[in-house]
Order: C-alpha cells, then sequence, then structure tokens
C-alpha cells in the first residue's frame, strides 16, 4: 500500500510563490499545485513580479552609474523609492496569499489573472 503524498495546503502554497521565482515555476509544473487556480495565480504573479523586479534593478543600475557621473541624490531617491515600493508589493501579495486572497498588482495582476485560467 503506498502512503499518499503530502500536499501542502493552498494558501501555504500561495504565499510559498513568492518566495523566489523557483518555488512559482514548480508550483506552475507540479500536480496537484499546477491544477489548482489560487496557486496557479499567485505563481504566475510571482514569476511577473520577478521578472518586473529584474527590468527594474538593471535600469536603476544603469541610472546609478550614470547618477555617479551627473549627480547621485535623484539616483539614490529614485532607488528609495522604487525598492521600497517593491518591498511594500512583495509583503502585500504574501500576507494576501497566505490569507488565502488574491491580491492583483497592477498590470501583473491582470496577466496572472489570464495566465491562471489557461
Amino acid at each position: 500500500m503506498q502512503a499518499e503524498p503530502k500536499v501542502l495546503p493552498e494558501n501555504v502554497a500561495a504565499a510559498l510563490a513568492y518566495v523566489t521565482f523557483v518555488p512559482a515555476i514548480l508550483f506552475l509544473m507540479v500536480p496537484p499545485y499546477s491544477n489548482n487556480p489560487q496557486i496557479r495565480f499567485h505563481a504566475w504573479q510571482s514569476v511577473f513580479l520577478a521578472v518586473g523586479t529584474f527590468v527594474a534593478s538593471f535600469v536603476l543600475t544603469v541610472m546609478t552609474i550614470f547618477g555617479l557621473l551627473f549627480g547621485a541624490l535623484p539616483v539614490l531617491v529614485i532607488n528609495t523609492v522604487v525598492w521600497t515600493g517593491w518591498l511594500a508589493a512583495w509583503v502585500t501579495c504574501v500576507a494576501q496569499a497566505a490569507q488565502g486572497k488574491r491580491f492583483h498588482l497592477p498590470l501583473l495582476g491582470e496577466l496572472a489573472e489570464r495566465q491562471a485560467r489557461l
């Protein structure tokens, strides 16, 4: 007799999807998580947030290089605002997912919703 595999509760898996893009990708590929619309939504939103973070990091790095040449204060302020906003969005997503809710980030939430329905 085989033991049935342990499955994470929906809200735990959804929150874990935001830890890095790795669990998000795994949840999109591995049943039963890949068949759960709530987990799929959070996994896709996490992937899109990770891609957006990568792009923002690249742009901010380029801005920092130019900031060193032309004045660092505006770039420092922009960096602080962007990363504080990212942290607030990430914490909100994790908290909402842990409570079993769907928090739609602007633009990314709608993309995630469409992908979760596929």
